[in-house]
C-alpha cells in the first residue's frame, strides 16, 4: 500500500536521514520516520511535506521575486526539520502537525546543550527559521523566536543580535530620510488636484499656493511611521503585517492591539509611543487617504505592491537602512528582530523586567528573561547605592 505515496519529490524512494548527500533525493519522509506512524499519519505527515519542501524549492527563498533554494539546502533544511518533528513527537506527545514556538523553543533548548558542533547547531536553527517562515506563510503562524543565535559558520553562540542605542538612534534618522509622495510628471490633472489638497494641507498654505516645485518639498511617512513605531513597540514582523489602522491611538501616544487581532491572540495591549512616532503615524495617516491601494483595507501599512509586509521585505528594509546609516552588518546576523531585541534590552536596563514583559507583550516571563542583561558595571553601582 505504501507505494501509492511517493517518499521523493523526485518519486525516487527513501534514504536514511543521517546521510546528507548532494546526489540524492528530496526525501519527504525519512525512512527513519517510518516506526515513528502509523500509515494513516505518514499520509498525512507526507502530503504537509510535500507542500513544505515545495515551498522551499520554489519560492522560500524570496518569495516576492518567486526564487527558491538551491536541492542541496532544500535537502538539508528537509532532514533538519524532520528531525525536529520526530523529536516533538517523541518528548512531547506523539504526532501532530504543525509544530508550535514553545515545541521550537525546546528543541533549540535540546540543541544548545547536546554535543553538537557550533557549525551544526546553527545550520539546526536556519533549517527552523525556515521552516517557520513557511508556517507563517501557510498558516499564519507568528514565526519563532529563539534566545540563543548559533552561528553556522562555527563561532560560538551569542545572544540574539539588537541594535546599539547609537544605531537605534541612526535607524531613526535613516527612516526620516526614507519615502516620497507621487511625483509630479506621473500624475493625471484630476491627481495633482487631489494631491494639492494633501500639500496643501501639510504645507499650511492655500490649495491656490502650491507649485509644481512644493512636490519636492514634501516627503512620505510610510516607512518613517513604520520604523518608528516598530522602534517603539518592537513589532514583530507578523505584527507589523496585520497592523490596522484602528490600533493607532496617536491622542494618548498608544498602539491599541485587541485580543483578536494581536501576535499569539493572549490578551488586548496598549503599547506605548512616543511623541516623534505619534507625530508621523499622524502623518502617515492622512498621507495614506490619499493612496489609492488602501482604499477598502484597514491595514495599516502595505508594500509597494500592494501585499502585507513580511519577514523578508522588512529585513531588506531594515539592511537598506542600516547601509545608510552607516552601520556595518558584514558580521551579524541582523533581521527584523534585531529591532525588537533593542526595545527588550534597552527597557529592561532602563525600567525593568515587568516593563519589558507588557511592552513586548510577553506571555510568559520566561521569555522576558533573555533581555536581563544589564551590564556587570551597572550592578556593581546597584550594589554601591544598595
Amino acid at each position: 500500500m505504501e507505494s501509492q505515496y511517493p517518499n521523493s519529490l523526485t518519486d525516487c524512494g527513501v534514504i536514511d536521514r543521517n546521510e546528507i548527500d548532494p546526489g540524492r533525493s528530496i526525501v519527504l519522509v525519512p525512512k527513519s520516520h517510518h516506526c515513528a506512524t502509523t500509515e494513516k499519519q505518514r499520509v498525512d505527515y507526507q502530503t504537509y511535506r510535500k507542500q513544505f519542501l515545495t515551498w522551499l524549492l520554489k519560492v522560500g527563498k524570496n518569495e516576492e521575486k518567486a526564487e527558491g533554494y538551491s536541492p542541496y539546502t532544500v535537502y538539508a533544511t528537509g532532514y533538519r526539520t524532520a528531525a525536529f518533528d520526530r523529536w516533538m513527537w517523541e518528548q512531547r506527545g506523539g504526532y501532530r502537525i504543525p509544530p508550535k514556538q514553545e515545541d521550537a523553543t525546546a528543541y533549540i533548548e535540546d540543541v544548545a546543550f547536546s554535543d553538537r558542533s557550533q557549525s551544526t547547531k546553527g545550520k539546526i536553527q536556519e533549517a527552523l527559521g525556515r521552516y517557520s517562515r513557511w508556517l507563517s506563510y501557510k498558516y499564519g503562524m507568528d514565526e519563532w523566536e529563539f534566545s540563543y543565535s548559533f552561528d553556522g559558520s562555527g563561532s560560538n553562540d551569542h545572544p540574539a543580535d539588537f541594535l546599539t542605542i547609537e544605531e537605534r538612534q541612526a535607524v531613526r534618522q535613516a527612516a526620516l530620510n526614507e519615502g516620497s509622495i507621487p511625483a509630479y510628471s506621473g500624475l493625471t490633472v484630476a491627481e495633482r488636484e487631489q494631491w494639492g489638497e494633501y500639500i496643501a494641507q501639510v504645507m499650511d498654505k492655500p490649495f491656490t499656493s502650491v507649485r509644481q516645485e512644493d512636490w519636492n518639498r514634501v516627503g512620505g511617512w510610510k516607512i518613517t511611521s513604520l520604523v518608528w513605531t516598530s522602534l517603539d513597540a518592537g513589532l514583530r514582523p507578523v505584527e507589523v503585517g496585520r497592523a490596522k489602522v484602528s490600533w493607532v491611538d496617536t491622542d494618548n501616544d498608544l498602539l491599541r492591539i485587541p485580543k483578536e487581532e494581536s501576535s499569539k491572540n493572549r490578551g488586548n495591549w496598549l503599547v506605548s509611543l512616543t511623541d516623534r512616532t505619534s507625530s508621523a503615524l499622524e502623518r502617515w495617516l492622512k498621507e495614506r487617504e490619499y493612496r489609492e491601494k488602501y482604499e477598502g483595507t484597514d491595514a495599516l501599512w502595505l508594500t509597494r505592491s500592494g501585499n502585507p509586509y513580511a519577514s523578508q521585505s522588512l529585513s531588506r528594509l531594515l539592511k537598506r537602512l542600516c547601509r545608510e546609516a552607516d552601520i556595518s552588518t558584514d558580521t551579524r546576523q541582523l533581521s527584523w528582530y534585531a529591532i525588537r531585541h533593542s526595545v527588550g534590552t534597552y527597557m529592561t536596563k532602563e525600567r525593568d523586567l515587568a516593563a519589558t514583559k507588557a511592552q513586548l507583550r510577553h506571555k510568559n516571563a520566561a521569555t522576558t528573561m533573555k533581555y536581563d542583561r544589564v551590564p556587570v558595571e551597572d550592578r556593581q553601582d546597584a550594589l554601591d547605592r544598595m
